[in-house]
């Protein structure tokens, strides 16, 4: 019998001198199936995915056809990792299991022959793709109508609820099977899988607009017709990536689902210890009331049912847009709880088919963007380039006012870039009024640049003139979950390190991260030797490192060059000094030999197991930088004792305290 993963997730940081407390994984360990049939599906899957591996080899089979082998290879992994993990649910799993494999075995052979008779499927189809995070294989189910067009045809995206079961073998079964709740006519549906159930944030969220991408490109889809929409945790995805993403869609439709931390996770409620100042600061990030502005750019419909007790997340979002002065239609199903109610599902679709027919504005002479990052930060002509101070409010509001003029009012903001729509006509110059000063600025082939210096805005030939070389920019601010949204590599030390406490929660931290990568997000990490580390790598991904400057060869190359001071005694970081033996530091930096990536040290995503509830909480716990005491174990919700946390400053630097 195997052990459940949940005692060899406990067990990784004991084996290490740690111990920690044993928590339910999710999705959770499964039922024991027949040894018989678990050996048959883990042979079966083996020999799929070492012909898979086979043809992956160059020439093996034309360059067309071989980037369709992940059509396939997500048969054999939904089959293997449903094994690996223990995530059999059901006796009905192994039938399942076995029409997958007969599935993906068909699909080999047809490429075999020269065929990809999937790729023009109508109805019910599932797919995949490799993302760029971690080279994993993702699926994503479609539903295309039977007259959607070959080409220039609408999208519609849905978001799927929760369900602590959706392995990749169940979304994959579900999606073969199910319609899906909506099917509009000349219209591909898109069911991405979204790495899992973590509310399509993070890795999540990257899931979702990659297998955009790819289907626009695929399918030959009108990005200005591609509508998103989602019920319950899909809801909450749908507010989330509505509101962050806005310029995206052509329609935003939530149904049912949270939109904030605080509240619904009831994280002040009397008993309960209140998250530390960083956690409840980086609430930021996703509670979508503080993005409610963006929403006015789109057509956005709201539903609930009216005794659904997650109306009150729409309730809470028509009053964070009343502040902004704008309303939504918010569609209530009488006398309804958890669901759609049938009429008023005739109303939303009503209003979602305008809309999404209609298609994104070609040329909006209004916009309005709001934001706390400069991970958000573009609405359709309008970007934010430098904010004032990360994680204080920052807006801005633009508007055409005549030919070659432009109304802008901003807050918290040193620096955009507008890029006036083409069908407004190319000009040299442009007249300006922003926040009441009037401003002739100089159009550029990349648009027409704006700074703030004492106190005045000026024209500037590039979006970088004038602004520090080393600063928090889009892509590059933080926090140190960022890191995982995009390419990463783990760098385990091969040294050996004069501190054996540190050493070994490093390693098993290291050992821990790999494992709840796997489970959360659904993808092997890519991991490598220190020694292993080229500057092709550092210019390719954002490298995590694991231990200290003895032990690990990348961290001793790079810490003359981080804002803080590590030697064999202490550690010095935000002010304070600590016992080196007995304290690491957390953290996320530009890395200095390759300035466009990251460097980490010693963290994954920085939720851990006790967030697993509700993906309310799961959401980053740890801001730009942190000291860890090791000499308080890990548990289910910190990597140790913090002691003290805090953010850079736009210029990646300690602020002065």
């Amino acid at each position: 019998m195997r052990a459940p993963l949940t005692t060899s997730i406990s067990l990784l940081l004991t084996l290490s001198g740690f111990s920690q407390t044993v928590i339910s994984k999710s999705p959770p360990t499964g039922i024991e199936i027949p040894q018989k049939d678990r050996e048959e599906l883990v042979s079966a899957a083996k020999t799929l995915q070492a012909e898979i591996t086979s043809l992956s080899k160059p020439g093996a089979l034309p360059p067309n056809l071989q980037e369709l082998l992940v059509d396939v290879e997500i048969f054999s992994k939904a089959v293997l990792w449903a094994a690996e993990l223990d995530e059999f649910y059901n006796l009905k799993d192994i039938p399942a299991a076995r029409k997958l494999l007969q599935e993906g075995n068909a699909r080999l052979a047809a490429l075999k022959a020269g065929e990809a008779p999937w790729t023009k499927a109508k109805g019910a189809v599932v797919r995949g793709y490799r993302s760029k995070i971690d080279g994993s294989v993702q699926p994503y189910g479609l539903y295309i109508a039977e007259d959607a067009p070959a080409s220039g045809g609408r999208m519609d995206i849905w978001l799927h609820g929760r369900n602590d079961n959706l392995t990749e073998l169940s979304f994959i079964n579900g999606r073969l099977t199910s319609k899906g709740d909506f099917t509009p006519a000349k219209t591909i549906v898109l069911h991405p899988y979204g790495r899992f159930c973590n509310g399509f944030k993070f890795a999540g969220e990257t899931d979702v607009l990659e297998v955009t991408e790819e289907i626009i490109r695929q399918y030959h889809i009108d990005r200005d017709h591609v509508a998103i929409r989602g019920f319950s945790m899909g809801g909450a995805g749908t507010w989330h990536l509505g509101a962050h993403h806005a310029n995206r869609w052509s329609a935003i439709a939530p149904g049912a689902g949270f939109v904030e931390t605080a509240e619904y996770a009831k994280v002040f409620d009397a008993g309960k210890t209140p998250p530390p100042w960083w956690e409840q600061v980086l609430w930021r990030l996703y509670d979508v009331p503080g993005y409610a502005m963006n929403l006015t750019n789109r057509p956005t419909i709201a539903y609930s049912g009216e005794i659904d007790p997650q109306k009150r997340a729409a309730d809470k979002m028509v009053e964070a847009l009343a502040k902004v002065g704008a309303e939504i239609p918010h569609l209530i199903g009488p006398n309804t709880a958890h669901k759609y109610h049938p009429e008023t599902k005739l109303k939303l679709i009503e209003l979602v088919d305008a809309a999404a027919e209609k298609g994104r504005p070609l040329a909006p002479e209004n916009v309005r963007l709001e934001t706390y990052t400069l991970r958000y930060n573009t609405m359709d002509w309008v970007r934010i380039n430098d904010l004032t101070r990360h994680w204080e409010h920052a807006s801005v509001e633009a508007s055409k006012k005549g030919s070659g003029q432009i109304e802008l009012k901003t807050k918290g903001i040193q620096a955009l870039s507008l890029t006036p729509p083409k069908s407004w006509a190319d000009s040299a110059t442009w007249s300006l009024v922003i926040n009441g000063q009037n401003l002739t600025a100089k159009a550029t082939p990349t648009g027409v640049h704006l700074r703030e210096q004492n106190g005045k805005w000026i024209s500037t030939a590039t979006a970088d003139e004038g602004a520090s070389a080393l600063r928090k920019q889009s892509g590059l601010q933080g926090p140190i979950d960022d890191a995982f949204t995009d390419s990463f590599v783990f760098v385990r030390p091969t040294g050996h390190s004069t501190h054996p406490k540190v050493d070994a929660w490093a390693k098993a931290e290291l050992e821990m991260a790999i494992t709840k990568w796997r489970i959360n997000f659904r993808g092997d990490a890519r991991v490598i030797d220190d020694v292993q580390v080229t500057p092709k790598l550092m210019a390719s991904a954002n490298l995590v490192l694991w231990g200290d400057a003895e032990s690990n060869s990348v961290i001793a190359d790079l810490l003359p060059k981080l804002p803080f001071q590590w030697n064999k005694q202490q550690l010095s970081l935000g002010g304070a000094t600590y016992d080196a033996d007995t304290h690491a530091p957390i953290l996320i930096y530009p890395n200095p030999k390759a300035p466009s990536r990251y460097v980490v040290l010693n963290s994954s995503y920085t939720f851990r197991q006790g967030s697993n509830g509700t993906n309310a909480l799961q959401t980053p716990k740890l801001p730009d930088w942190a000291v860890v005491d090791i000499q308080t174990p890990p548990n289910e919700s910190w990597p140790g004792l913090i002691p003290d946390a805090g953010f850079f400053d736009e210029q990646w630097q300690l602020p002065k305290r």
